[in-house]
């Protein structure tokens, strides 16, 4: 079993990259003492250098920030220690149960369309609704192709994607790029994903202002539109509680419901 730890031959400062962390959870070196029981005037020695971290003030911290488990790991290679916490293939005989649980969710779900993704948004698994959704607009396969590669930010805001198809995308995308642009800080292989979904031509501004007078819903649904076949659903997201592994701590289910009896009838009927 490997270790991933994402080191290059030159590993990164401690405490610049700890100074980062903290900055992109926009919280003082007094909020992450206090966050991680430790004195104002070590944490501030040890994002300077002047101090060197325990593996243990390494982990104490890393939980404190709330930390992805791969940029734990990060975070112990830059302080001179090895990673804690594997990276495994979904088809490991270790990983069984993860992958167990994840069929399970997924066929639950039907006939409402589900998939699990990475913190980059690549489509890890799919449910049978799903692709049977798809098919109105070509069929994931194909769209994947047109927009270069399995990806779920790509296929949303491409303009040969499912662009053309939603009825609300400056909302959906404003949306997407400003949760994508927050995870983006943790997971460097999202950062360049989101570099190349950010050259795309008519991208809304992610800083639109609101529109009050239009009445605000408790969610935000994604309203698609094909051939005078029109769908309103909302997602849901969920993901492994207390996970060990670098993988299962990256996947995420993302559940999509019906917003209206009439998207409801037409998902079934898909399925059906």
């Amino acid at each position: 079993m490997n270790l991933h730890t994402d080191v290059s031959s030159t590993p990164e400062p401690f405490g610049r990259l700890l100074r980062d962390c903290r900055r992109g959870r926009r919280l003082s070196q007094l909020e992450l003492a206090l966050n991680a029981e430790v004195s104002q005037r070590h944490l501030s020695f040890l994002e300077s250098g002047r101090a060197r971290p325990s593996r243990e003030m390494v982990l104490q911290l890393a939980e404190a920030l709330d930390l992805p488990l791969e940029t734990r790991n990060r975070l112990l290679t830059a302080a001179g220690f090895a990673g804690v916490y594997p990276r495994r293939r979904l088809d490991a005989e270790a990983m069984a149960p993860v992958r167990i649980a994840l069929e399970r969710m997924l066929a639950v779900h039907e006939p409402f369309p589900a998939m699990v993704v990475d913190r980059a948004w690549n489509v890890v698994m799919v449910n049978r609704a799903l692709p049977r959704m798809l098919a109105l607009v070509g069929g994931i396969e194909a769209m994947a192709a047109r927009v270069g590669g399995n990806n779920m930010l790509k296929m949303t805001l491409h303009p040969e994607g499912l662009r053309p198809y939603i009825v609300n995308f400056d909302e959906i995308a404003a949306h997407l790029l400003t949760r994508s642009a927050h995870e983006a800080l943790d997971h460097p292989v999202l950062d360049e994903i989101l570099k190349e979904v950010l050259r795309y031509p008519g991208l809304p501004n992610r800083g639109r202002s609101v529109d009050w007078a239009v009445p605000m819903l408790p969610v935000l649904p994604t309203r698609l539109s094909v051939n005078g076949i029109e769908v309103s659903l909302i997602t849901t997201l969920a993901s492994f509680g207390t996970p060990q592994d670098i993988t299962a701590d990256e996947l995420r289910i993302e559940n999509m419901f019906p917003a209206d009896a009439h998207s409801e009838a037409l998902l079934r009927q898909l399925l059906a």
